[in-house]
């Protein structure tokens, strides 16, 4: 059984059953775990990749499931890139799910530059994000565990 992508972009030989897709320069990989979809993104992010690398990113925006953006792989990220931060920004904020960006040092320079820092919700790992993510459903659940003991 093989899947086709069009031209967004092409298989690299899978990792762990879940495969990396070839996005011209930026290889993107989604996984999806109990507290999100982690969706790792390595490689360079420019002008000439950014709508694949986007498009594909955003088919895991999912209702009722978080989303970590892993970009800590992420080598080279063009202005262009900030696009693909506000798109899943956008869609998590349509979806009502919770999100969070792991930026790396290139990343974080453009975002500086740019005068985009502070604007994305982030975190320092991937564990991190899953954590915080955990905790907010425990709050969420200690709230209705009041409303779900009362009885009639």
């Amino acid at each position: 059984m093989t899947e086709s992508l069009g031209t967004s972009g092409s298989y690299v030989t899978p990792r762990y059953g879940s495969p990396v897709i070839d996005c011209g320069g930026a290889k993107v990989r989604a996984q999806c775990r109990h507290l999100a979809t982690v969706v790792t993104i390595s490689g360079a992010v420019d002008a000439m990749n950014v709508e694949r690398v986007s498009e594909y990113s955003r088919h895991f925006v999912l209702p009722d499931k978080p989303i970590v953006l892993d970009l800590s792989g992420v080598d080279c990220l063009a202005s262009e890139g900030i696009r693909l931060l506000y798109r899943i920004d956008d869609d998590c904020r349509a979806a009502g799910v919770e999100w969070a960006l792991i930026a790396s040092p290139a990343v974080s320079r453009v975002l500086q530059i740019t005068n985009e820092d502070g604007m994305f919700p982030t975190a320092e790992s991937v564990h991190e994000a899953l954590h915080c993510f955990a905790d907010a459903i425990s709050a969420r659940r200690r709230l209705l565990m009041p409303l779900l003991n009362k009885t009639a």
